[in-house]
């Protein structure tokens, strides 16, 4: 069909205008940015509480964290399985209480500050069982170290000695970090091996007396906690349950939990 004379005069004009233009502002001519109205998109969507759109071909951040929250509770913004969101971390009574616990355990030497000399003499004793492979006790000690270094702030001193409050300080901030919190549990599968005699797996009331005596606590703490525990009442505790019960020590905060006699009863 004929184009009308004055539109294909229009049309004519503003082919040679563009024409006449340097190449770059042709170009943008041609090709309007359209940033702008995305970024408008973006704003208006969070300032009413919404997410902005996720652009085509990228995936959407509700899918690319579902894997990751399924296999870590942590990630959830909300309180999950007595678990505070991070940055609420370390502020409840219980959570204070529980940590000045675990610095009367890693005082082994009981002098009333925790230094890495208390590490080492409970690497020692644990060594000494004789149930952990030599490479099973250097990796222990690896272990000791991190936390030394990362969880307990000394940052690679080993003459620090370090009181509640410092403990209470730098514990805060690791529940409250997703990595460190990540790791907290990271030692504790060697303490479990190191009383499991035979290697079955699981250990009984008895082994777990000795694990307490190795941290220079009373057999009366250790049945406290072994009960505690002890879930189903099956007179054992396994790998799986001592570790994930220690980890819930450091990162809950619910005082109706269990593992909150993880290290014996609570400090008064």
């Amino acid at each position: 069909m004929a184009i009308p004379r004055l539109a294909a005069r229009l049309l004519w004009t503003r082919t040679r205008q563009i024409s006449a233009l340097p190449a770059v502002a042709a170009l943008r001519v041609q090709r309007p940015v359209t940033f702008p109205q995305v970024l408008f998109a973006q704003q208006r969507h969070c300032s009413s509480g919404k997410k902005p759109p996720t652009p085509r071909g990228q995936p959407s951040s509700s899918s690319s964290s579902s894997s990751s929250s399924s296999s870590d509770s942590d990630s959830s913004d909300e309180e999950v399985d007595g678990r505070k969101p991070y940055g609420k971390r370390g502020s409840s009574a219980i959570w204070q209480k529980k940590m000045r616990t675990y610095h009367r355990v890693m005082d082994v030497n009981k002098d009333g500050t925790v230094s890495w000399d208390d590490f080492q003499d409970m690497a020692r004793k644990f060594a000494e069982l004789g149930h952990l492979s030599e490479q099973q006790q250097a990796e222990f000690v690896a272990q000791l170290k991190f936390v030394w270094e990362n969880n307990w702030g000394a940052s690679g001193d080993p003459y620090c000695f370090i009181t509640e409050e410092a403990l209470l300080t730098s514990m805060e901030h690791v529940v409250n970090t997703r990595d460190l919190s990540k790791k907290t549990d990271h030692f504790l599968p060697y303490l479990f091996k190191a009383v499991d005699y035979n290697a079955s797996g699981d250990i009984s009331v008895d082994e777990y007396k000795l694990l307490f005596k190795c941290l220079g606590l009373t057999e009366e703490d250790a049945v406290v906690s072994f009960n505690s525990i002890d879930v189903n009442g099956d007179g054992t505790i396994t790998l799986d349950e001592f570790v994930a019960h220690g980890k819930d020590f450091f990162l809950t905060e619910d005082e109706t939990r269990p593992s909150k006699f993880f290290w014996g009863p609570l400090t008064q």
